[in-house]
């Protein structure tokens, strides 16, 4: 059930983004069934979860290193995920109706089910990397949601603002995580809650505390990371709503509540954590006052809010740590109504502007009170639940927990800041709903509909019935929640809504007291006030990030580029391999390097002709590439033919077949490169007076080239020469056979025994693949380096309207080949590339090879009969070939998890087949079709992209070349 909890998520997002754009209605029923789905296991698992057991699901991911995939709920993981799973339907709720039909919706939702997963995936975590994984993808999924209308510049600027601020401070908290794990010698979540006494008394404490805090606050919003929450206002509402009350920005408080027991309780805690709580209390409720913005004013009373958990979470008491998860649990409910408040607003009048909004209670008159409802939740009024755990905050503020000024000051900036926050609630209340009728909105005032409505009314109750009788309702879940943390340090405390006449109390009365005089007092200003807040605007957070980012990125990125940095390819190779080389020369130089005695013995002269060959080609190329280009081509070719029979003299058949194959359509990769290529600019001397400056360059060139060829040769003749007592050869020659099924050791290497490494790279084909691709079909001609005539043609060969242009035309015509034989070798190769596949696992051969062969088959149809031949007679989609591969790749190696193997374990069996008998069979053969597919389509779609064919958007290069032909007439 947790795995089901973490990955249906993730499922609904893959099918939501399938479905069509003007199909909203259907993408929230889907998101609203997969957050049911959710809160029914959540509720479902409650009964365990409140028995003091721990819930697990491990399976094994990398065990040699110590890492499972390890799902893990608790009380308090179950309190979170109940939070994340009921606040994400009622906002699906919402957004049906607030989302219009103009967007792209199913995009919102699959955003959306996306982002739930990975933060239940953060929650439900039973390992530190794992969390980390899940803590990067809220980074990302966030940065997407915030800039989901990328064509509003402040929707992009506040989402790069979040994921660079969020981005950064996880890098800093992975590296924190794995420390932890490095000194409790597991990354098991269980082990290190287990071993905070180890943590705390190792040298590494203070390192780890900050980094883990980078991560934390930054995600959070805590001072001085506080300015990016205000700039991700620019998202649509239900984000706002479902981001900022009870997910994104609560994971950072979540890290700190999860690791309070291990890293709490000492002096760099207290005051690192302290001082950034109080700042941010103070602070954001400060600037709350002065916001003209609705969603201006609820963003920055989240991060007062986030301060106050943060605050309790600092004192390190166990009382304190309490409050903070009840004020978690609090603050959403509130938060999140106010939000679909304030979206209601927005989407019924056309404005959140304050200064335009009044008299709205006319209008909407049940919007109206459950806003004030929220609102009075928020300032802390009696009989509501945020006033409950703010009494429990003003009772935790007035203990003493370090004799210090920062434990002194901490009672009178509570009260302060709630003043803050009474007074911007009543702004909230008063400037929107009370006052003069409101004049020129773009929208008629009016209530939206019932069930827009619908998840305000179930939040504002909560609000209500916890704050009336907590005892009865949010009793035994806090309880649940604070003993998984806790244990047995977990105190005694009481939810009663009446204490007596107690210092907490006064607290309270002066902060409603004194908000309201302040409100009375500041009202005329604020009416009118379009500066903001008076202080600190020099210290603005967004101000400092961007001259931050500007000197980073522009000024010094900038400058190193243009000293040591060139846009051109070769330069950047050059550097490549020279570093390359100089870092080989001094590590060999440092550790004594004395090369073993090279014996020239029994060299057959038929190899060494081989490879003279293929030294003069090599030579001959880089020479020709100054002058003839297609003569350094075919030269290259040559060179690698040599390779392929290198491979075959030295017992390599499968490399030998592989870099054949890869010469082939290399070479019609670069010939359909080579025509948009400009011309030469000619020496006016001729190639025999090339200067002096040219001919120190190639020099140059020439000696880097030496020095990595003589280095890599020097290198493999030591590994080979020397015996070793035991090699990686020796262990996948004595294991390929039993362990993975096949006696071709190179293929049971690469889809068994390094599987995951295999995955990684077809992964990477896919990504280069479809960059390519985007970036040909932006790709402009150079045909204006042509002559006139040529010019013309190509402009006609684009046209398919031009009756210059034939049916057939091909590059076929330039050819010897008729190309009838170019066609009839489609089923031939066809034969070979499944000749190839199917005995790959125990011959030379396999999925990476037949892909590539059979991507020969289709670029020989291009070649033979153009693109209209083709694709009126075959069904090309390489984008489907390479998603269905690495669907297939994946789900074979998650396939293991079922039956409790690692990822992509393969599993080989032999099976009678009728006439045919015995045959060995792997799973590992599936993992190869995926490996084919993606090969096959990434290689298609590369190589048509290239030349201009696109198989999907044939259309959209054709406008290219159209605009390219108009812009430079």
């Amino acid at each position: 059930m947790l795995l089901i909890l973490v990955l249906a998520p993730f499922a609904g997002s893959l099918v939501a983004i399938c479905i069509p754009a003007h199909k909203g209605t259907a993408s929230a029923w889907l998101s609203g069934s997969i957050a049911l789905l959710c809160l029914a296991i959540s509720a479902g698992l409650y009964p365990i979860v409140a028995s003091d057991k721990v819930l697990r699901y491990d399976v094994s991911w990398l065990p040699e290193l110590g890492l499972n995939f390890s799902l893990r709920m608790d009380g308090f993981a179950w309190m979170f995920a109940s939070l994340v799973t009921a606040i994400g339907l009622l906002v699906v709720i919402y957004a049906r109706y607030y989302m219009s039909s103009s967007d792209p919706v199913p995009r919102f939702f699959a955003l959306f089910l996306a982002f739930m997963g990975a933060m239940l995936g953060v929650v439900l975590s039973g390992n530190l990397i794992l969390l980390a994984i899940f803590w990067e993808l809220t980074s990302i999924i966030s940065f997407l949601l915030i800039g989901y209308w990328h064509h509003n510049a402040n929707a992009r600027d506040g989402a790069r603002m979040a994921l660079t601020v969020t981005g950064t401070g996880g890098l800093c908290m992975f590296v924190g995580l794995m420390l932890i794990g490095h000194i409790v010698g597991s990354y098991d979540l269980d082990v290190v809650l287990n071993s905070g006494d180890l943590i705390r008394n190792d040298p590494l404490y203070t390192t780890v505390l900050i980094l883990i805090l980078l991560g934390a606050l930054t995600k959070s919003a805590q001072f001085p990371f506080h300015f990016w929450l205000p700039h991700a206002m620019a998202a649509p509402t239900p984000v706002s709503a479902y981001l900022h009350s009870a997910t994104l920005v609560k994971a950072g408080v979540f890290l700190l509540t999860r690791l309070w027991p291990v890293m709490a309780g000492t002096d760099q805690w207290f005051w690192i954590v302290g001082l950034a709580g109080l700042s941010t209390l103070l602070l954001g409720a400060y600037f709350a006052i002065f916001q003209q913005d609705l969603k201006g004013l609820l963003a920055y009373s989240t991060i007062s809010h986030l301060g106050l958990i943060t605050v309790l979470l600092s004192l390190g008491s166990p009382l304190a740590a309490v409050a903070a998860i009840f004020h978690t649990m609090n603050h959403a409910t509130f938060k999140a109504s106010l939000f679909m408040a304030a979206g209601i607003i927005d989407h019924e009048t056309g404005t959140r502007d304050m200064r335009r909004l009044s008299g709205l209670f006319k209008y909407m008159p049940i919007t109206a009170t459950l806003a004030m409802v929220a609102s009075a939740s928020m300032a802390g009024v009696p009989l509501l639940n945020g006033f409950l755990s703010k009494e429990m905050f003003f009772a935790e503020a007035i203990e003493t927990h370090r004799y210090n000024i920062l434990d002194t000051i901490t009672p009178y900036v509570a009260t302060l800041a709630s003043m803050f926050s009474v007074t911007y609630s009543l702004r909230f209340i008063y400037s929107v709903f009370f006052g003069p009728p409101p004049l020129d909105l773009p929208k008629t005032p009016h209530e939206p509909p019932h069930w827009m409505l619908a998840p305000i009314y179930f939040l504002v109750f909560s609000c209500l019935v916890v704050g009336v009788i907590p005892t009865l309702t949010i009793g035994p879940f806090l309880h649940t929640a604070v003993q998984s943390v806790l244990g047995d340090a977990t105190p005694v405390y009481s939810l009663a809504v009446w204490h007596g006449w107690n210092l907490p109390l006064y607290m309270s009365l002066i902060a409603l007291a004194g908000g309201g005089g302040l409100f009375l007092i500041m009202r005329p200003y604020l009416a009118t006030s379009t500066e903001g807040p008076p202080f600190f605007r020099r210290l603005e957070g967004q101000r400092i990030f961007e001259r931050v980012l500007v000197t980073l990125s522009w000024k010094w990125a900038r400058s190193i580029e243009m000293r040591a940095g060139t846009r051109r390819l070769q330069p950047q190779m050059r550097i490549l391999v020279a570093v390359a080389v100089i870092a080989g020369a001094v590590t060999l130089l440092s550790q004594g390097f004395k090369p073993a005695t090279i014996a020239f013995r029994s060299i057959d002269p038929a190899f060494a002709l081989i490879w003279l060959i293929g030294m003069v080609c090599a030579v001959g190329a880089a020479y020709q590439a100054k002058f003839h280009r297609l003569a350094a081509l075919v030269l290259l070719g040559g060179a690698g033919l040599v390779t392929c029979l290198t491979f075959v003299w030295l017992s390599a058949p499968d490399l030998a077949v592989t870099q054949l194959l890869v010469e082939i359509v290399t070479t019609v990769l670069i010939l359909l490169g080579l025509r948009w290529l400009p011309k030469r600019i000619e020496d006016p001397n001729g190639p025999e007076m090339m200067t002096i400056s040219t001919r120190l360059r190639r020099l140059r060139d020439l000696a880097t080239a030496l020095f990595a060829g003589l280095g890599m040769m020097l290198v493999s003749y030591t590994m080979m020469s020397r015996e070793l007592p035991e090699t990686i050869s020796s262990y996948f020659l004595e294991r390929a056979y039993g362990e993975g099924g096949g006696t071709n050791v190179v293929n049971v290497i690469l889809v068994d025994f390094r599987g995951f490494d295999t995955l990684g790279e077809i992964a990477v084909l896919c990504i280069v693949a479809l960059t390519v691709f985007a970036l040909l079909l932006r790709f402009r001609p150079a045909i204006e380096s042509l002559e006139a005539p040529e010019q013309q043609r190509v402009q006609n060969a684009f046209d398919d309207d031009h009756p210059d242009r034939k049916k057939g035309d091909s590059i076929a015509e330039y050819l010897l080949v008729p190309s009838v034989i170019m066609r009839w070798m489609f089923p031939v190769i066809g034969m070979l590339a499944a000749f190839l596949f199917f005995r790959g696992h125990d011959l030379p051969g396999g999925g990476f090879a037949a892909g590539i062969a059979m991507s020969i088959a289709f670029i020989l149809q291009y070649m033979a009969g153009g693109t209209r031949w083709v694709e009126e007679r075959l069904r090309i989609h390489p984008l489907r070939w390479m998603a269905i591969g690495l669907l297939v790749a994946t789900v074979t190696g998650l396939g293991s998890w079922v039956f409790g193997y690692p990822f992509l374990t393969s599993y080989a069996q032999y099976v009678t087949l009728p006439v045919i008998g015995k045959i060995p069979l792997a799973t590992a053969i599936l993992f190869d079709l995926g490996v084919f597919s993606l090969v096959l389509g990434a290689t298609v779609l590369i190589l048509i992209a290239l030349a201009h064919q696109s198989v999907r958007a044939p259309r959209a290069l054709i406008r290219a070349a159209k605009l390219a032909a108009k812009e430079n007439a």
